[in-house]
C-alpha cells in the first residue's frame, strides 16, 4: 500500500457512492413505472413450478439455445456478469492493497480456478457477441438484418464494460502472478502465461483492480440513468419476467388469447360496465405490470423480428420494434402518471384537477413539457396523429406466434397486440373496412362467408354414404365416439371441403363412429377474437358450448371429444373454449388419423411415392406443438417428406392468421408468396398441409406462380387426403354401416296423468304467464337498437351475431326477417331486468357508431316504449312462457346456422310442442271479452346494467356518416322469410336486414392493408 493506491482506492470508494445512487434510483424508477400498469393477480402462483421454469431457462439457457452460436456465447457472458460479482468487489480492497484477497477462500484452488475461467469465458464470449452483432448490422441489406432499428450506442457501451470486465479479471490475477510469483499449473493454466509478459510491479495490480471497478461503477451510472436500454436492464428483468411469464407449466404465450382483463379480472360481457372496465389498451397505463415489465426487458435483438413474416416481406411490423416503441412511450409519460394525471376518453383532463373540475395547473406545471407532450400523443395513430404505433403496424400481424416463440425472456408480444386491436374495435371502431364484412357475415349468418346455416350440410350431399347428423339420424351422443366438428371452411370452402370428405371416409374406413352437427354449427369465433372483436368472440363461444353442451348432455367428461380439421377451431376449442366454460377433449384429424395407422385401423396399402414438402400450420404447430403426427402420417402413406429450410417451430406463416384470411395484403410481397416459393424451390410433386386456411393461402400462391410458369404440376393437398390414396377404398354401404349406430329410445321423463280439471282462477293470476318475461341468458337487449355483435335483444332489436338469446320480435343471426315473432307476444311480455351492453347517455357500442343512446336511439337494456300500432292480444291466446335456458330464443328468432322449426329453440334443444287448447275458465273468458284495442300496459322502467356505456363506447363496425332512425318494426305476418334474404355480396339498396339505412363503410386508405369496404372473398387475391 502506498499513496498512489491509497488514492486510487479512495478515488473509487468515492465514486461508488454517486454510482450506486444512480443504480438504485434507476431501480425505483423502473419499480415505480412498471406498477403503473393493471393488476394481474394470476401471475404469482403456483411458485415452486413458476420458480422451477425460471431455474431451468436460466441454467440450461433452453430460450437462448434456439439460436446455437449466440447460445453458448451468451452462456459465458451471462455467467461471468452474476458470477463476476464477487471478483468485481474485491477489487474495492486490490485498488488499495494490490495483495488483498477474500479472507478464507481467497487461497482456495477452486477460487483461483473459478477465477480463471470466469475472465476466460467473460472475455470470450462477448468477443463472439460482438462479432456476431457486426455480422447483422444493418449495413447488410436492412430486412435481413435483424439489429435493424436497436440502439447501437448502449449496446457498444454495454460490450465495452463487459469486454473490460473480462479483461480485467484475467489481467488482475496475471499481475499479481507476476508480483508475487504464486500459480499454479491446474488452476492459473492461462493467467501464469499472461504473468510472464507483465513487469513485477504491485503498483500495476492497483491499476488493473482500478480499471475493473471504474468499468463496473460506469454500468453502474450509466443503467441508472437510463431506464430504457433494455440490453442492460434485461441482466435484472429478465428473471422475473421468466417467474411471471402467463404458462405456468413453462409454456409460451401462444394457444389460447389472454383473455381481455380489467383490473385483473376478465371482463364478462354481460357485466362489463366502460365506465369503469378496461377494454383492451388502449392506451399505455391500460397494459398490466407484466405488459410493462416485458417492454423493460426487451434485449432488442431482433430474434422476434428476424422470424416476423411480415418484416420478411416488407410491413412495418417488427414485434421488436413494437415493443421498444411501448417502453420508450411508456418511461417518457411516467412521471406524468406517478404524478396522478390522467384523461379521458375525449383527452380531457381528469386526473390532475381542482375543486371544480378545471386541470391544475400548479400540479401540471411540476411536470416536465417533454412528459405532457408525450401524454398527449394516442397509442395507436398514424404519423399526423403522432400515434405511438402506426394503424398499418398494429393490422400487419398475423399472430403467427413466431415472434413469442423465439423471445429469450418470454415477452408476450401477441398479447399485446390483440389488446391494442381491441380497443381499436370495440372502442376506437377503427379497423380494416374488410373486416366489416367479416364481422357482419359472423353476426348475421354465423360464418365467415356469410352462406346459410343450412347449406353446411352440402357437403354430406356429395358424400357416397350416409353421415350421421345430430338432431336429424341421431337425438344423443350415446354409441358415439367422436362429433366431427366441419368448421366454416371445411363446409364452404371447395378446397377444404375436399379435406373434409377425406377425413370423413377414413374415419368411417376405421370404423370410428362419429357425427356432425350440421346446420347447428356455428364458426367459433378465432378471427373474431383476433381481429379484437372479443363482445363477437363471447358471444359465437357462448352459443357453441350451448350447442355442444346438448349434444354432450348426459355424457361424462373423458367421452366429450370433438375431431376438427381447421388448425384455428382446434385451437379455439381445446385452449379457449374452457376460459368460457367449454370443457372438452379435441383432437387434430392429422393426430386421430395418426392414431389409427399405429393402431392398424387403418393400413396403407400403397404408397403414395411423391416428394412431399410439409408446411407446419402455425395454430397447429407453434400454437399447440404438434409437429410430429402429421409428419408420421405423411411416412405411414408412403410419401418421400422434404423439409423446407424454416419448418417446425420456426416454420414462416401462411399469412392468414389473426383475421388476416380476410384482409387485402397492399405493402410489400405477399406472404403467401414467400412461402410458396420456399416451398417449390424444393421441387416437390405436391405441398401438404394441415390447415384449410394453409391450403387457400397456398394454393393462391402457387396458383400464381404457375401463371408465370413455376411450379407446374404442384399440388396443394391435405394431409388426409394423402392418406386416402393411400389405402383400400371401402364401398359405400359398408361405411355407412360403419357409422349406424341403434340407439334405443329414451324413457318419458315424466308419466302421463289424466289432467285434472282446472280451477277457476283470478284474473291476475291466468294472465300472469302470458305476460312473464323470463331472464334471457347472455346479453338481452330492447327495444329497436342494435346490439353490437349479436347480443340477444328484445323488441323489434337486430341481434347481430349469433348466439346469444332473443326474445319478441328480435332478429337471430342468419335470419333476416326484421320481425319474426309477433308483435302481440313483445307488447305483453313486462320488460326484464336487461343485462349486457345496456348503455347510457350518447355511448356507443362496439361494432358502430351511435348505438344505445337515449332518447330516440333506443338504449340496449332500456324499457321499450310502446309500439303505436301494436294491439293487446286477448290474454286467453297468450301461450304461457316456458323458461328460457342459455342462448333460447323466443319468436320467430332464429340464431345463426341453427335450423328451427316452427318457434326458435335454444341450440341443441327440442323445438317446444305446440300447447294444447284448454278448457276456457271463467277468468279467460273474461279476458277474452276485453276490448282487442285496448293500448299495452306500460311498464315501469328498470335500471339498466351491464355494459352501460357513457364516454364513447363504439360498436365494432364501419363509421357511420350519421345516426339513422331505427325502422318500426313490420308486422309479424309481413316478415320476409330468413331463406329469402340477399346474401351478403348481394346489393342490399343501401340498408340492413331490419330496414335501416346501412352505414357507409371507410374508403379506401391509399397504400395500407386493404382499408377499403367488403371483405374479400377467401382464397381469391384481387
Amino acid at each position: 500500500m502506498n499513496a498512489l493506491t491509497v488514492t486510487l482506492g479512495t478515488i473509487g470508494a468515492t465514486l461508488s457512492l454517486l454510482c450506486w445512487a444512480s443504480f438504485f434510483g434507476g431501480v425505483r424508477n423502473i419499480v415505480r413505472a412498471i406498477m403503473i400498469g393493471q393488476g394481474a393477480p394470476d401471475r404469482w402462483r403456483p411458485f415452486f413450478p413458476r420458480f422451477k421454469q425460471m431455474l431451468v431457462e436460466f441454467i440450461a439457457h433452453t430460450r437462448m439455445n434456439k439460436f446455437r452460436t449466440v447460445g453458448w456465447a451468451h452462456w459465458l457472458v451471462m455467467v461471468g456478469f452474476l458470477g463476476g460479482f464477487m471478483l468485481w468487489f474485491e477489487a474495492y480492497g486490490q485498488t488499495f492493497d494490490p495483495e488483498f484477497h477474500w479472507p478464507i477462500i481467497g487461497n482456495w484452488a477452486i477460487y483461483h480456478l473459478w477465477d480463471e475461467i470466469l475472465g476466460i469465458g467473460t472475455v470470450v464470449g462477448i468477443s463472439a457477441l460482438i462479432i456476431i452483432r457486426q455480422l447483422n448490422h444493418p449495413r447488410v441489406p436492412e430486412r435481413l438484418a435483424r439489429f435493424t432499428g436497436s440502439k447501437f450506442a448502449p449496446a457498444y457501451v454495454i460490450e465495452a464494460i463487459v469486454l473490460l470486465e473480462g479483461l480485467g479479471m484475467i489481467f488482475v490475477k496475471a499481475g499479481k502472478i507476476a508480483a508475487y510469483g504464486h500459480s499454479n499449473p491446474a488452476t492459473d493454466f492461462f493467467t501464469m502465461q499472461v504473468a510472464k509478459v507483465l513487469p513485477a510491479n504491485t503498483t500495476m495490480v492497483a491499476l488493473f483492480a482500478f480499471v475493473k471497478l471504474m468499468s463496473g461503477m460506469a454500468f453502474l451510472y450509466l443503467v441508472g440513468r437510463n431506464t430504457t436500454w433494455g440490453v442492460a436492464w434485461h441482466r435484472f428483468s429478465a428473471f422475473p419476467n421468466i417467474y411471471f411469464k402467463r404458462e405456468d407449466d413453462g409454456g409460451v404465450a401462444l394457444g389460447a388469447a389472454k383473455p381481455m382483463m380489467s383490473k385483473g379480472q376478465p371482463v364478462d360481457m354481460e357485466s362489463a360496465d366502460p365506465d369503469n372496465d378496461t377494454f383492451g389498451a388502449g392506451r399505455i397505463e391500460d397494459f398490466s405490470w407484466k405488459g410493462w415489465l416485458d417492454f423493460t426487458t426487451c434485449t432488442e435483438c431482433g430474434r422476434c423480428q428476424s422470424q416476423c413474416p411480415a418484416w420478411n416481406t416488407g410491413k412495418p411490423l417488427s414485434p421488436k420494434l413494437l415493443i421498444m416503441s411501448l417502453r420508450d412511450h411508456g418511461y417518457a409519460k411516467a412521471p406524468y402518471l406517478l404524478a396522478g394525471g390522467r384523461k379521458d376518453m375525449g383527452g380531457d383532463e381528469v386526473g390532475l384537477v381542482d375543486g371544480e373540475g378545471n386541470p391544475n395547473e400548479t400540479a401540471l406545471a411540476k411536470i416536465s413539457e417533454a412528459a405532457k407532450a408525450e401524454a398527449e400523443r394516442p397509442l395507436v395513430g398514424d404519423i399526423e396523429a403522432g400515434g405511438i404505433i402506426d394503424p398499418e403496424v398494429l393490422w400487419s400481424c398475423t399472430t403467427c406466434g413466431a415472434c413469442v416463440e423465439q423471445c429469450p425472456v418470454d415477452i408476450e408480444h401477441v398479447d399485446h397486440i390483440i389488446d391494442m386491436r381491441r380497443y381499436q374495435v370495440l372502442i376506437e371502431s377503427e379497423f380494416p373496412s374488410e373486416l366489416a364484412g367479416l364481422f357482419k357475415n359472423l353476426e348475421n349468418k354465423g360464418n365467415p362467408w356469410g352462406q346459410n346455416s343450412k347449406d353446411r350440410l352440402n357437403w354430406i350431399n356429395e358424400m357416397d354414404f350416409q353421415i350421421p347428423v345430430f338432431g336429424k339420424d341421431a337425438d344423443s351422443f350415446d354409441g358415439y365416439e367422436y362429433l366431427f366438428w366441419v368448421g366454416c371452411a371445411g363446409a364452404y370452402e371447395d378446397r377444404a371441403k375436399k379435406t373434409t370428405k377425406a377425413v370423413a371416409e377414413l374415419l368411417a374406413t376405421a370404423g370410428v363412429k362419429f357425427m356432425v352437427l350440421g346446420a347447428e354449427e356455428t364458426c367459433t369465433g378465432d378471427s373474431a377474437r383476433r381481429a379484437g372483436n372479443e363482445f363477437l368472440f363471447q358471444q359465437l363461444a357462448a352459443q357453441n358450448i350451448e350447442v355442444l353442451n346438448s349434444v354432450f348432455d348426459g355424457v361424462e367428461q373423458s367421452r366429450k371429444k370433438i375431431v376438427v380439421t381447421c388448425a384455428h377451431c382446434f385451437n379455439a376449442l381445446n385452449n379457449e373454449y374452457p376460459q368460457v366454460g367449454g370443457n372438452y377433449e379435441v383432437v387434430h384429424h392429422t393426430q386421430l388419423l395418426n392414431r389409427l395407422v399405429r393402431s392398424k385401423q387403418l393400413i396403407p396399402v400403397a404408397s403414395v411415392s411423391q416428394n412431399v414438402t410439409y408446411h407446419d400450420p402455425c395454430y397447429l404447430g407453434r400454437h399447440n406443438k404438434v409437429y410430429d403426427a402429421p409428419r408420421e402420417l405423411m411416412e405411414a402413406s408412403g410419401s418421400t417428406l422434404i423439409e423446407m429450410p424454416r419448418h417446425g417451430e420456426r416454420s414462416m406463416c401462411c399469412g392468414a392468421g389473426g383475421a388476416r384470411m380476410w384482409m387485402e395484403e397492399q405493402l410489400g410481397k405477399r406472404i403467401n408468396i414467400d412461402r410458396v416459393d420456399e416451398a417449390l424451390a424444393t421441387s416437390p410433386a405436391k405441398i401438404a398441409t394441415g390447415c384449410p386456411f394453409c391450403r387457400v393461402m397456398l394454393t393462391d400462391g402457387v396458383t400464381a406462380r404457375q401463371e408465370q410458369g413455376q411450379g407446374e404440376g404442384v399440388e396443394v393437398v391435405d394431409v388426409a387426403q394423402l392418406m386416402l390414396d393411400a389405402i383400400d377404398r371401402v364401398d359405400a354401404s359398408k361405411l355407412t354401416e360403419n357409422l349406424t349406430v341403434v340407439q334405443e329410445p329414451k324413457a318419458p321423463a315424466v308419466e302421463e296423468v289424466p289432467e285434472a280439471e282446472p280451477e277457476p282462477a283470478p284474473v291476475a293470476e291466468t294472465i300472469a304467464p302470458a305476460k312473464a318475461a323470463p331472464a334471457g341468458g347472455g346479453l338481452a337487449m330492447k327495444g329497436p337498437a342494435k346490439a353490437p355483435g349479436g347480443l340477444g335483444m328484445k323488441g323489434a332489436a337486430k341481434a347481430p351475431g349469433g348466439g346469444l338469446g332473443m326474445k319478441g320480435a328480435a332478429k337471430a343471426p342468419g335470419a333476416k326477417a326484421s320481425a319474426e315473432a309477433p308483435v302481440e307476444a313483445a307488447t305483453a311480455a313486462p320488460a326484464a331486468p336487461a343485462k349486457g351492453l345496456a348503455m347510457k347517455g350518447p355511448a356507443k357500442a362496439p361494432g358502430g357508431k351511435g348505438l344505445a343512446m337515449k332518447g330516440a336511439a333506443k338504449a340496449p337494456g332500456a324499457k321499450a316504449e310502446p309500439t303505436p300500432t301494436a294491439e293487446a292480444a286477448p290474454a286467453a291466446e297468450a301461450p304461457a312462457a316456458a323458461p328460457v335456458k342459455g342462448l333460447a330464443m323466443k319468436g320467430g328468432g332464429k340464431a345463426p346456422g341453427l335450423a328451427m322449426k316452427g318457434a326458435a329453440k335454444a341450440p341443441g334443444a327440442k323445438a317446444p310442442a305446440t300447447p294444447a287448447p284448454t278448457e276456457a275458465t271463467p277468468a279467460t273468458e273474461k279476458a277474452a271479452a276485453e276490448p282487442a284495442s285496448a293500448p299495452a300496459e306500460a311498464k315501469p322502467s328498470v335500471p339498466a346494467k351491464g355494459l352501460a356505456m357513457k364516454s364513447g363506447l363504439k360498436r365494432p363496425g364501419p363509421k357511420a356518416p350519421g345516426a339513422a332512425a331505427p325502422a318500426a318494426p313490420a308486422p309479424a305476418e309481413e316478415a320476409p322469410a330468413a331463406d329469402s334474404a340477399p346474401e351478403p355480396d348481394q346489393p342490399t339498396n343501401g340498408t340492413t336486414g331490419n330496414g335501416t339505412p346501412e352505414a357507409t363503410p371507410p374508403s379506401a386508405k391509399p397504400g395500407g392493408l386493404g382499408f377499403k369496404s367488403g371483405a374479400k372473398a377467401p382464397g381469391r387475391k384481387n
